[in-house]
């Protein structure tokens, strides 16, 4: 249950500008029912936040609750919102911040964290909340002695507007998958009770039993349209025998254990999305795209059967009937049409740097959390 919190007026100066508020108004926002959430973490991680700003606790108890407490919260004028959670309580809560001043600060509590990783962000959610402090500090302090914001950059954090992709009205983070994939994770879905045990194991059965006898992959399913791309006569450029796509807007698309598979490397937070159309799923084809991907980091290489497009600003996807889809790793049912949108500087995010300067700040907090003696921490 959510705790109350009073009503703020908020400065119209965004945070980052403001030297006389020192503690940032938080509310974490917490999934107890994702695969690595615990009692222990969770109140090790409010402590450490509430020691220098004001904290709120929430949880959620059902799909698309975390969206309603985070618009809540922005309503409230509550400054960041800290997600402990998986991917899909990250996405329920930044469709609730997109177009708000209030922040989404990511603390993975999920059983791939696909956006936590990819930010660059340790998978264990304690240590996260270190680079989450460090990340505030630095948004406080700003350029020294100039009462400037400091420059952002890939290892400078901070608070930053970045881009989000659309689909059907519908905000995600980093992808949406079409077809195969989504028809995966509907597999894993139905056995979510077995997610926190499984862990990957339960995606590849489901990906393998997905492949054999729930998905028909002998038919195209669908077709993509690019009204950014024309040919020579005017005409809107289209795919007409999909299989299987996902749209991009960050990287990477998932993770192998602690590989990523960047099969984008272009799709980033500042830049149009990225779509992947893949037009033969046979054993052949497969078997040499996969080989492709994990050769070459992840990234797929050009084929005959993978249609490959980047900085769109809008595509479309028209089913054959209905087409199952998933968004940020949560299954969303099946449909006839996709419209998908991309939106330049839609949500402001806690971003960290590559490697957190205040990991020690929480050092002890971390180790008796986990039953041992603090420990010196040495650089990583």
């Amino acid at each position: 249950m959510a705790e109350s919190w009073p009503t703020r007026r908020r400065s119209a100066e965004p945070a980052r500008g403001r030297k006389h508020d020192a503690r940032v108004r938080v509310l974490l926002l917490v999934n107890a029912s994702a695969s690595s959430v615990t009692a222990r973490a969770r109140v090790v991680i409010r402590k450490a936040l509430a020691a220098d700003h004001d904290v709120s606790l929430a949880e959620t108890d059902r799909r698309g609750h975390a969206q309603r407490l985070a618009q809540g919260a922005s309503a409230a004028g509550v400054d960041v919102v800290a997600v402990l959670g998986g991917d899909g309580t990250l996405n329920e809560a930044a469709n609730g911040l997109t177009g708000t001043r209030t922040a989404l600060a990511v603390l993975p509590g999920g059983s791939t964290n696909v956006f936590a990783r990819g930010l660059g962000l340790p998978n264990d959610p304690v240590e996260a909340t270190a680079v989450l402090l460090d990340s505030l500090a630095a948004e406080q302090r700003g350029a020294p002695g100039t009462g400037a914001p400091e420059r952002r950059g890939a290892d400078r954090p901070g608070i930053e507007s970045v881009g989000l992709g659309t689909v059907n009205g519908r905000s995600f983070l980093f992808h949406v998958g079409v077809g195969y994939d989504a028809a995966v994770v509907r597999q894993v879905e139905r056995r979510a009770h077995l997610k926190r045990w499984a862990g990957h194991p339960l995606f590849v059965v489901s990906a393998l039993t997905t492949w054999l006898r729930h998905y028909d992959r002998s038919r195209p399913r669908f077709s993509v349209s690019f009204p950014d791309a024309a040919d020579e006569r005017g005409d809107v450029v289209a795919i007409d025998d999909g299989r299987f796509a996902v749209v991009l807007n960050a990287s990477p698309y998932t993770y192998l254990g602690e590989r990523p598979l960047d099969i984008a490397p272009a799709a980033t937070l500042d830049r149009g999305l990225v779509a992947l159309t893949v037009r033969r799923l046979d054993l052949w084809p497969t078997l040499v795209l996969v080989a492709s991907a994990l050769g070459t980091g992840g990234r797929l290489r050009s084929s005959p059967w993978v249609d490959h497009r980047s900085d769109l600003t809008e595509l479309r996807v028209r089913g054959y009937g209905p087409v199952p889809y998933q968004v940020d790793g949560d299954y969303l049912g099946e449909v006839e049409e996709l419209d998908f949108r991309h939106q330049p500087n839609a949500l402001r995010l806690v971003v960290p740097r590559r490697e957190s300067s205040t990991g020690a700040v929480l050092d002890s907090q971390i180790s008796r959390a986990r039953g041992r003696p603090g420990r010196r921490r040495g650089r990583r």
